[in-house]
């Protein structure tokens, strides 16, 4: 085998392989480097993709340790401070891959045309731990874009990574951990004394709705009662019903599961409350780490979402709109993964639509204030 074909060989299998065998391929990398001389910017290709698989393999340790807190079930309270450290790392982490990134700018179009030759069908596509964080954080597949026609998963064929991925499917993934535990809030659901029982309700729900109305009617319908010219009477009137119908999504379960359905949304209607109430009470004492956590999480889809579209910015430069060596469309299809679909709690970002002044808000009775002042 020569050289060239060495080369070839290395860069499909690079991804692959466990962190020992990343250092081993390195190492010959570099000796292939001295010993033929290669193209200079090689030696920056092999410690990039280096660096990255071993952060990745951090990222995954710290991630595991956050599922298995949260899939106890009771999560300890006293154990969400553990949490957001951890998220906290992660975020972190991938901040520091972003600004990776940079560093593979600084080599010219030029320079990388001269060996991307020697990378054949070598590609991102094959990283396995990137793959079994997605899955892990709860990317379904039928939100993910095929490229070639095929699914994300043809690329590996030995049966230890078919295993791995298949298990990473399976396994609860944070989101769904997440959504559970935002199911059970405290003080979302109440109980009401009737005459023929105590019954069960959301509170949030049922006070939120009053609070929502009172506000539209005051914004839109007393505005356009005193609005004088018709053509800014019937705009604010107008507006007011396209408002009433974007919060009956979240009011009406129906509504909401059937945009469940559809993939866009992803958190129960229980859980969606959940969050909202965490997010409309962040300065109760039970709901200061709760806050923190889905604060979190919501940085963690952004930092995820400006490396994808920082990775097609590259790749644009790069090679312009040349197909990628892992036979995808190359700049266009990874831009294409830079979107709301590919981001996994973008419900919780998307609760300042359904935020109104504080002055509306309604207020928590005794009982709820006592609940969310104590961890007991």
């Amino acid at each position: 085998m020569n050289i060239c074909s060495w080369i070839r060989f290395l860069m499909r299998n690079f991804l692959k392989v466990s962190n020992t065998g990343i250092l081993l391929m390195m190492n010959i990398f570099l000796l292939l480097y001295i010993k033929v001389n290669l193209i200079y910017e090689l030696k920056s290709i092999i410690h990039f993709f280096s660096a990255y698989e071993l952060w990745f393999k951090q990222i995954i340790f710290e991630l595991d340790s956050i599922r298995d807190l949260l899939a106890k079930p009771v999560v300890d309270e006293r154990r969400l401070l553990v949490i957001v450290q951890r998220l906290q790392r992660i975020n972190l982490i991938w901040k520091l891959l972003n600004d990776q990134i940079t560093v593979l700018e600084t080599m010219a179009p030029t320079d990388f045309i001269d060996f991307r030759g020697y990378l054949s069908t070598a590609s991102g596509f094959q990283s396995v731990q990137f793959r079994l964080f997605e899955n892990k954080l709860g990317l379904s597949e039928n939100l993910r874009i095929k490229f070639n026609q095929q699914k994300y998963d043809y690329l590996f064929t030995d049966s230890d990574t078919k295993e791995k991925i298949k298990k990473s499917v399976e396994e609860p993934s944070l989101l769904k951990l997440i959504n559970a535990w935002l199911e059970r809030t405290p003080g979302l659901v109440t109980c009401e004394e009737t005459e023929n029982g105590s019954k069960e309700y959301n509170y949030l729900l049922k006070e939120y709705e009053k609070s929502v109305n009172q506000y539209l009617e005051d914004t839109y319908v007393k505005a356009a009662q005193e609005e004088t010219n018709e053509e800014d009477r019937k705009s604010l009137l107008d507006e007011y019903k396209k408002t009433l119908d974007a919060f009956a999504t979240i009011f009406d379960k129906e509504k909401h599961d059937k945009l469940v359905e559809r993939g866009e949304r992803k958190l129960s209607h229980q859980a969606l409350w959940g969050a909202l109430m965490i997010w409309l009470n962040r300065d109760e004492p039970r709901f200061h780490l709760p806050y923190q956590m889905l604060s979190l999480l919501t940085d963690l889809d952004a930092f995820m979402n400006r490396w994808r579209y920082n990775h097609a910015l590259l790749a644009q430069r790069q090679v312009g709109n040349k197909s990628g060596t892992g036979g995808s469309s190359g700049y266009s299809y990874l831009r294409s993964t830079a979107s709301d679909r590919y981001k996994i709690f973008n419900d919780i970002v998307n609760l300042s639509t359904w935020l109104i002044p504080r002055e509306y808000l309604p207020t928590l009775n005794e009982d709820l204030k006592k609940r969310l002042n104590t961890f007991e």
